[in-house]
């Protein structure tokens, strides 16, 4: 029975495991909708490696370990064989050396099946090893090195070989542990006296690991030393004073370590610098999130964007593509590797096998609970490997070795386990281990279904900027149906082309590094493909692609041709225009200056933030400038006097909008804080709006920009305004108001006015079409920031000429 379970998860594991193969060969093809291209092949050399090594140690341990647990072998087969696939995806190379080191250790794995059965030799020699530990991890100290080039040195080697002596350090702590608790239990004497020669020698190794600042390793050791004395003497206070211990070390550390503060605040407010310290949690976040239930689908995720996502962060990178469902079978994977260690050390024949796969047991599982916290943002970042799974070949040997003692633990032999008295320390460690991974699955779940879908909608998120290059961008159209915004190129290299870039701060921008901003951050989910496609469409592609369908086109009020005059007339001048129809809220014209190109953010974008003049910002709908006397007219109109009360004033300003942000699809200043006459500051948008009831018989109009959208199914799509029109002021009086604000023969009306804030002036021209006009009613607001009456009187008469006259 043993040897047909066991050859039956194998098999299962094999099936996953080439499944994930075919998937990443035809995932550059599913990724760029096309079957005119690359696809990936290599990683065929790394399931071919894992098929032939765990075939034959599926066949040696049926040989050599008949009476062995069947579930070890198959699952530290799934994880190791999810890892190798996992890193080949994320870096061939890296993906190579994997492969190589799979060879290495699963050589010394089948030749240690050999063993003698009860591992004598390891309760002999314990100090040799234990001190052979030492001396290696004590070297790199000297001739330490990193692979990478920079950050601590914590490996010996050379020549494209390394070895990071504190991976098996761990392991042989736990062996010497084991066996010196064996030898002098059940002798009975002092705490302390009895415990002075393993607290020295763990000393001696947190030691050097603090030296090294190698704090993840050393949180490990003190987490298993504390796990071995608990499991010996059975005193719950060990594991309290180790908790309590960590968590003064930690407060300390905060004040007096910068590596230990600075994981402590990515831990707790990882928000507050998402660029800088917290960059790698966020990230690590972002891809969890990314994940979702079912995952993007291996090799169509970015997990690449993650640093270190080979080792540190294969978690969320394994997540990222396989969902919640892939996270919560490696889970299950892990827990089940646990339980089974558990039960070998619960059924061992003797005191030192007995601590020794409890022990090992317990590496396992708090190496993969800390790395694995971190990943999600319930422990601090420690830096340490995932055991079977993460890049490595110090970790994966010393894996594979821990396995090898768990397999030949766990083939009995005996008829009976050894006695046991106390069985609470086995059964409170597997609740510690299985609450851990609980907690986990809990987070997981937090992050993927809950948090996930707000978190992706993060302007740090740069897996929004890599969909887009692989599914075309809707267009923004003006009302004639000219592009303004447009995706151009092919699958894999689509780039957004800003063909009128002077509406920079108002059409805005959607790039990699910057995010988005404008009409492109307000109407993304349409111009994404995430709102107005079917909902089974945007699931298809979702399940299919693991990205949304081809965005759709958004037609806005903008007239280009209108818009390039306004834009000429303004000029150098800093100000904005904003020209509505006064019926209907449609935004003809919108204009700021000064103003900047989007298909030069990649050259100057990290300049325009610092830029004085303010260019990313929308000047007519968030600038904020004092109204000055460019509302007398309305007051007039509404009073009969501009001599009215504050409370007066207040009120009528409320009716107006003044105090509120417009209801539109474009970003603009947020509602006043305050609703004091002397503190009011107002956009050029809210002045157009107001200023149109003159031209539209007291009404002030809802406002608009996004018109339509072209789905699929219905073709152009009505968007509905997002607000209501309000009667400000009676249709009598704002007619008559209008009509005393003509000069001449010309069908408008006009006002000039201005405010001093400060020492600036701000000039304001209101105008628009006279209330019995014939054609589409108009209300025009020129801002200039600057004192030029002149000016701003040039540019009302030659934009409402030109409006009027087409």
């Amino acid at each position: 029975m043993t040897d047909q379970l066991q050859a039956r998860l194998l098999r299962w594991a094999a099936a996953f495991l080439f499944l994930f193969s075919i998937i990443l060969t035809l995932s550059p093809a599913v990724r760029e909708r096309s079957l005119a291209v690359d696809y990936r092949w290599s990683h065929w050399l790394g399931f071919g490696v894992w098929l032939l090594f765990f075939a034959l140690a599926g066949r040696v341990t049926s040989f050599l370990l008949p009476d062995r647990d069947p579930y070890l072998l198959p699952g530290a087969a799934l994880l190791t064989g999810w890892g190798l696939l996992t890193i080949w995806r994320l870096d061939p190379i890296f993906g190579l050396r994997q492969a190589l080191w799979l060879m290495v250790s699963m050589a010394a794995c089948l030749l240690g099946l050999r063993l003698a059965p009860d591992l004598g030799f390891l309760r002999r020699y314990k100090y040799l090893l234990l001190t052979s530990g030492l001396i290696l991890t004590a070297l790199t100290l000297i001739f330490g090195t990193n692979p990478g080039g920079f950050g601590p040195r914590l490996w010996l080697g050379c020549c494209g070989f390394y070895f990071q002596p504190s991976e098996p350090l761990k392991l042989l702590l736990v062996v010497y542990l084991s066996a010196y608790l064996a030898d002098r239990l059940p002798v009975r004497m002092s705490f302390f006296p009895f415990f002075l020669p393993t607290i020295f020698v763990t000393g001696l190794a947190l030691l050097l690991l603090l030296v090294q600042r190698d704090l993840g390793t050393a949180s490990i050791l003190i987490l298993l030393y504390s796990t071995m004395v608990y499991l010996a003497t059975t005193r719950r206070r060990v594991l309290i004073g180790t908790v309590l211990a960590l968590g003064l070390a930690g407060l300390i550390g905060y004040f007096y370590i910068g590596v230990v503060q600075v994981r402590l605040n990515a831990l707790f407010d990882p928000w507050s610098d998402p660029g800088g310290s917290s960059y790698q949690i966020i990230q690590s976040l972002l891809a969890i999130a990314n994940g979702g239930a079912i995952g993007r689908g291996p090799g169509l995720g970015s997990p690449t964007i993650v640093p270190v996502a080979i080792s540190d962060f294969i978690f969320s990178a394994i997540v990222e593509e396989t969902g919640l469902v892939g996270a919560l079978g490696l889970l299950a994977t892990l827990g089940l590797i646990l339980a089974r260690g558990l039960r070998a050390a619960l059924r061992a024949p003797d005191r030192f096998r007995r601590f020794l796969a409890a022990g090992i047991t317990a590496y396992l599982g708090i190496q993969s609970l800390l790395i694995i916290g971190g990943n999600l943002r319930l422990l601090p970042l420690t830096g340490v490997t995932l055991p079977f799974i993460s890049y490595g070949g110090s970790s994966l040997l010393t894996s594979f070795i821990a396995l090898l003692f768990l397999l030949r633990i766990s083939s009995q032999t005996e008829a009976e386990p050894a006695p046991l008295s106390n069985a609470r320390p086995y059964t409170l460690l597997a609740a510690i281990l299985g609450l851990g991974l609980g907690a986990v699955a809990i987070a997981l779940s937090w992050w993927t279904l809950f948090r996930g879908p707000d978190l992706l909608t993060r302007t740090d998120n740069p897996r929004r900027a890599i969909a887009d290059r692989y599914v075309p961008r809707g267009e923004l159209l003006d009302r004639d149906n000219v592009p303004i915004d447009a995706t151009v190129g092919e699958s894999g290299n689509y780039l957004r082309e800003y063909r009128y870039p002077e509406l920079g701060p108002i059409a805005g921008y959607t790039h990699p590094v910057f995010g988005q901003a404008g009409l492109e951050a307000k109407l993304d989910d349409y111009l994404r493909g995430l709102q107005g496609n079917p909902a089974s469409l945007i699931w298809w592609d979702h399940l299919l692609y693991g990205t949304p369908p081809p965005g759709l086109d958004v037609r806005l009020s903008l007239q280009l041709a209108l818009q390039g005059k306004a834009d000429a007339l303004l000029g150098a001048h800093p100000g904005a225009i904003v020209l509505i129809n006064a019926s209907n809220g449609e935004i003809l014209v919108m204009a700021s200056h000064p103003t900047f190109d989007p298909n030069l953010l990649d050259e100057e974008g990290r300049d325009l933030a610092q830029n004085p003049a303010a260019p990313l910002i929308n000047r007519a709908a968030q600038g904020a400038y004092l109204p000055g006397t460019v509302l007398q007219p309305l007051v007039q109109a509404q009073f009969g006097t501009a001599e009215v009360s504050e409370q007066e004033l207040q009120e009528f300003y409320e009716i107006l909008g003044l105090y509120d942000a417009p209801q539109l699809h474009l970003p603009v200043n947020p509602p006043a804080t305050t609703r004091s006459t002397q503190a009011l500051r107002v956009t050029p948008l809210q002045v157009a709006l107001a200023a149109a009831a003159l031209s539209n018989h007291g009404t002030v109009p809802a406002p608009r920009i996004a018109l339509a959208v072209n789905t699929l199914q219905e073709g152009w799509v009505i968007l509905p305004a997002l607000d209501m029109a309000v009667q400000a002021i009676p249709a009598r009086a704002a007619d008559e108001a209008a009509r005393s604000l003509v000069s001449g023969s010309q069908p408008f009306w006009q006002h000039l006015g201005q405010a001093t804030p400060g020492d600036a002036v701000v000039t304001w021209f209101i105008g628009g079409t006279v209330p019995d006009w014939q054609g589409t009613p108009l209300t025009l607001v020129v801002l200039l920031e600057e004192n030029n009456t002149f000016l701003a009187q040039h540019i009302g008469d030659e934009l409402l000429q030109a409006s009027i006259n087409p």
